[in-house]
């Protein structure tokens, strides 16, 4: 093992959009474990959309935002090199919440061992992860399919949406519907993903395209980009329809205007709730034993777009924003 450690710091907040100029790459001492803890070496690391709003002083979140100076965080699967804990031995694979960086310092309670003969290391952080997670929760507890739902989905080439599109089809829904950017991704959603229509939102005219994909409508909408993709879903959506708002990305770098047509929601008596994916962690673990046999038989594909190394992490975080990434962005370390 080496001593030698690297780290992804705050450097500045971004006034507007986020740079490489607000990272900082710093090298430090490996750290020793103390009594309760274990030290792991990082094998992936997760960049997520909701780390750009942690960069912001104000950043209302469940989540603390970032300090300036400190080390970033997130989610991160690696090997516990080291460990003070009976209950965590070395050589274990876990899952903590101290990504950026190499080698963490993790307490014992804070990392959860997992099972890589179920399924590779990485996929605890994307579909057997939050990613899955949010997917699975959202579309059963929060706004649940019913069978024969007409379900749009934004962002559907991304890392939550890629799930979303395909767990919808396994509840129940009669027709699946993804946006997306560019002909590959769109290409990818229904060739690769199983969905039944892809719209293009480099295209323009979203609500045009949302129309003729589904001209009787829509009963389901979830919702990870806000602005303009909102507002054409609420076009689009039925009297009595629901939605569910996991994020709005479209407006974390940049600030973008809202809905138009918010009288819909009144007019329509439509449903819309947004959801944190903490608040359903109690469902890991029956999620998980679902999601695990649908990877293993095929029934459920994944997306991943992958950076090597710490240095890169914050091009990878960038890329997320700008719709770089197919499925989960993930770096390896």
């Amino acid at each position: 093992m080496t001593n030698t450690n690297r780290e992804v710091r705050l450097a500045a907040r971004p006034a507007a959009k986020a740079g490489p100029e607000h990272f900082a790459l710093v090298e430090t001492a490996v750290p020793e474990p103390a009594d309760g803890q274990v030290l792991v070496r990082n094998t992936w690391m997760s960049v997520d959309p909701y780390m750009r709003l942690l960069m912001n002083a104000d950043a209302e979140a469940v989540l603390p935002p970032y300090q300036v100076g400190e080390p970033l965080f997130g989610a991160a699967v690696g090997e516990v090199v080291a460990s003070r804990s009976p209950r965590v031995p070395v050589g274990a694979t876990v899952t903590h919440f101290l990504g950026w960086r190499e080698y963490a310092v993790v307490d014992a309670a804070e990392a959860t061992v997992v099972d890589t003969g179920l399924a590779p290391a990485r996929a605890y952080l994307s579909a057997l992860g939050p990613t899955g997670l949010t997917a699975w929760a959202a579309l059963t507890e929060v706004v649940p399919v019913r069978e024969g739902d007409v379900v749009f989905v934004s962002a559907a080439a991304g890392a939550v949406g890629s799930v979303a599109g395909q767990i919808a089809r396994k509840l129940g829904a009669a027709r699946v519907i993804g946006s997306a950017g560019g002909p590959d991704k769109t290409k990818k959603l229904v060739h690769d993903l199983g969905f039944d229509a892809a719209l293009d939102h480099r295209k323009g005219d979203l609500t045009g395209q949302l129309a003729k994909a589904a001209p009787d409508g829509i009963d389901l909408y979830v919702d990870n980009v806000g602005g303009d993709h909102l507002e054409a879903a609420i076009e689009a959506m039925r009297t009595g329809a629901r939605a569910v708002l996991i994020g709005a990305i479209s407006g974390y770098d940049t600030p973008v205007p809202g809905p138009r047509n918010l009288d819909k929601i009144v007019q329509r008596r439509l449903t819309l709730r947004g959801i944190q994916v903490s608040d359903h962690f109690d469902r890991f673990p029956d999620y998980v034993a679902r999601a695990a046999g649908w990877l293993a038989d095929g029934s459920l594909r994944t997306e991943e777009t992958v950076m090597e190394g710490i240095a890169n992490a914050p091009a990878a975080l960038l890329g997320v924003l700008t719709g770089s990434n197919t499925g989960k962005m993930l770096v390896k370390l």
